[in-house]
């Protein structure tokens, strides 16, 4: 028979997928994951008929308690807010085939932000786990008619964002890697041409490092923008590194300043064209990617 520990670590993976995917922040996902253990542990596992479906349910209170307090901080926070980046994503994946199981771009995370919190539960938990509206049902306290229209509605919107297929990897680091050659040079022209009209552009800064306050509508707009930062930049004698990373389990940038993680990019591709970049600079959205990247230069020592 498993131990409390061990049933914790058999199912802390798909704990940690669904807090993320709920918070958008790996940090309060590891925090949320860390008090459903101590409160399972402290239940009678006897008399707990499913160890799972239990586990699942406190997260999903814990996360839509967070969120209640996370709203207040939302309207404090400076400029545009964006998911936690990941670099480690295998272990965040649900075991199923369904159609948003293997999606954690910044893309879908922000139209879940956009949903009430039982609509991104209802959905998370039976379009991206697997759960039936039964055990969805249990987790939110509400019947499972209300629960299956909680998913409909989830699903409508997230498909409405979605208005054509996600590119493959090689068109998404080939639109990137143009992307981030034409800011350097600053030409202008090109770089509009590799974005949609309609593209945006957001970059968290939290409010610690200088960033847009706004999200950039337009190419043109987002196109002058990055020209300009690259120019501000070059005359402060400034000096970025970058190197490709997969952030959220797509082609992305890290860039590094005297050394030290600056920044992540993010792209949304569609049609061929840049749908929207996002850039994360608040140093507190960085510690997992740095921790990643520590983790990766330690392994290569060791080799």
């Amino acid at each position: 028979m498993m131990g409390v520990e061990d049933i914790y670590i058999a199912h802390r993976a798909r704990l940690m997928g669904l807090a993320y995917r709920m918070l958008g922040s790996m940090s309060d996902a590891e925090d949320i994951v860390q008090d459903a253990w101590l409160r399972f542990s402290a239940a009678e596992v006897t008399e707990i008929r499913s160890s799972e479906g239990f586990l699942v349910a406190i997260v999903t209170r814990l996360c839509l308690d967070r969120l209640k307090s996370a709203q207040r901080r939302r309207e404090l926070y400076v400029g545009p807010w964006l998911p936690e980046p990941v670099m480690e994503t295998a272990a965040l994946m649900p075991e199923t085939a369904l159609e948003f199981a293997d999606d954690l771009s910044f893309a879908l995370l922000l139209t879940l932000q956009r949903l009430s919190p039982p609509e991104r539960a209802a959905f998370l938990l039976h379009d991206v786990f697997g759960e039936p509206f039964e055990a969805v049902a249990a987790a939110l306290g509400k019947s499972e008619a209300a629960c299956r229209q909680l998913a409909s509605r989830a699903r409508k919107a997230v498909r409405a964002e979605r208005r054509s297929p996600a590119a493959a990897d090689d068109e998404h680091e080939m639109l990137l890697t143009k992307f981030v050659a034409a800011i350097a040079r600053g030409e202008l022209e090109p770089l509009q041409q590799l974005l949609a009209d309609d593209a945006i552009a957001y970059a968290d800064g939290g409010g610690v490092k200088t960033s847009a306050r706004n999200p950039i509508f337009g190419a043109e707009r987002i196109a002058k923008f990055f020209v300009g930062v690259v120019k501000k930049a070059v005359a402060k004698g400034m000096v970025m590194r970058s190197d490709f990373a997969r952030i959220n389990a797509q082609p992305a940038m890290l860039f590094y300043l005297d050394g030290a993680l600056d920044q992540t990019m993010s792209i949304d591709v569609r049609d061929g064209k840049i749908a929207a970049v996002y850039v994360v600079r608040n140093p507190e959205k960085l510690h997992s990617v740095m921790r990643a990247r520590e983790a990766s230069a330690g392994a290569k020592l060791s080799d």
